[in-house]
């Protein structure tokens, strides 16, 4: 029994690692997204099959401010369509993808839209950029969750876009006063 609880406390030990060294593309997109957020833009998410249940959470977060002070940010969940981007969609909107898959941002870029992808990555040593992607997946902002274990990648998602959502609101609170 020790040696399974080894594993899996040093599974989620080097996902969070993995997380840590990547904490500058996580704060990269929190201010691309609070950039876009300024000038209007909503948030479209998307995820199928498991990975639609946090797409929905993600547009919770921004539409549903828990923290007192903290303004609703427009957000809508397209559920397992990102076949709906381009109908939803419009120029200068942000598209959050969960687990996506080739091609589900493609009319996202063509819309000029800011692209975020929350994937899984099997290995620690890929980064998280589009190269680290699954193959097919474009998106500008590409946020790995490295493990092999779809309930740690669940875990890491779920920590990513709680810091996206937090991250976004202090760089919007930062510029108001400027």
């Amino acid at each position: 029994m020790a040696g399974v609880l080894d594993r899996i406390r040093a599974g989620r030990e080097s996902a969070g690692q993995a997380l840590v060294a990547d904490a500058g593309a996580v704060v990269e997109a929190a201010a691309a997204m609070a950039g876009r957020f300024r000038r209007g833009s909503r948030l479209l998410t998307f995820g199928r099959g498991a990975a639609a249940a946090d797409a929905a959470h993600v547009a919770v977060e921004f539409s549903h401010p828990v923290i007192v002070g903290k303004p609703a940010l427009p957000a809508h969940c397209l559920g397992g369509e990102p076949g709906l981007l381009p109908v939803l969609g419009r120029s200068g909107d942000i598209a959050v993808g969960v687990l996506p898959a080739a091609g589900d941002f493609a009319a996202a870029l063509e819309l000029d839209m800011l692209t975020v992808a929350l994937v899984a990555n099997a290995t620690r040593d890929t980064p998280a950029t589009a190269a680290g992607a699954p193959a097919g997946v474009a998106a500008e902002h590409v946020l790995a969750a490295h493990s092999d274990d779809p309930l740690i990648v669940r875990e890491i998602h779920i920590t990513v876009y709680h810091l996206l959502w937090e991250l976004a609101h202090v760089f919007l609170e930062s510029e108001e006063g400027t």
